[in-house]
């Protein structure tokens, strides 16, 4: 596992790096479609933000029965950049705090270590990043510490993400591909 710095400094980078691309958002963007089919940009802008909002109560102990359905439905409001500055900001602090990836979070699929729910959201934000930049024709590529983050995060298992629901099969991958190419293609995602 990486060490706790690294992660928190992983964390940080995938959040600011979806960050800039939901403030590079136009207004006629948010309906535009993503490469997450069933989703608009404001649609997976809201999945990550509430992903975000998620995080401060499960690492004060709460269980998913207790958050309930606090975060259903649309969360972005009229300031959909404010409601994920918000959300990033709450969910940077939480994960930082003393002591908090030590903990144990209960996720849909069982307990789990904050560590490890940590290094989920940031790969998760990442390959959405992509996907974000992808529907409003932003910059695609992550740095070189979050693509071997995100690869090792996800490389595992990568063959049997498509069977979760969660992600596409795998695709191709395009002769000549980097590393990032390959992992998405992986992800279900052409790059």
């Amino acid at each position: 596992m990486t060490d706790r710095r690294t992660l928190l400094a992983r964390h940080g980078e995938a959040l600011d790096l979806f960050g800039e691309r939901v403030h590079a958002v136009t207004p006629g963007q948010w309906d535009a479609p993503t490469p997450c089919t069933e989703w608009t940009v404001r649609d997976l802008v809201n999945h990550l933000t509430v992903e975000q909002l998620w995080v401060p109560p499960l690492l004060e102990g709460a269980s998913i029965e207790e958050v309930g359905d606090r975060f259903d439905g649309d969360r972005l409001g009229d300031d959909p950049v404010a409601a994920w500055d918000r959300a990033a900001e709450d969910a940077r602090t939480a994960f930082a705090a003393r002591g908090a990836l030590g903990r144990t979070v209960e996720l849909s699929y069982g307990s789990t270590g904050a560590d490890a729910y940590c290094a989920q959201m940031t790969a998760d934000a990442v390959v959405h990043a992509w996907d974000l930049a992808r529907a409003i024709g932003a910059d695609e590529h992550p740095s070189k510490a979050l693509v071997d983050f995100t690869r090792r995060e996800f490389g595992p298992y990568t063959d049997s993400l498509s069977g979760t629901g969660l992600f596409g099969k795998p695709v191709p991958v395009p002769p000549g591909a980097d590393a990032w190419a390959e992992l998405l293609a992986g992800l279900g995602r052409r790059p």
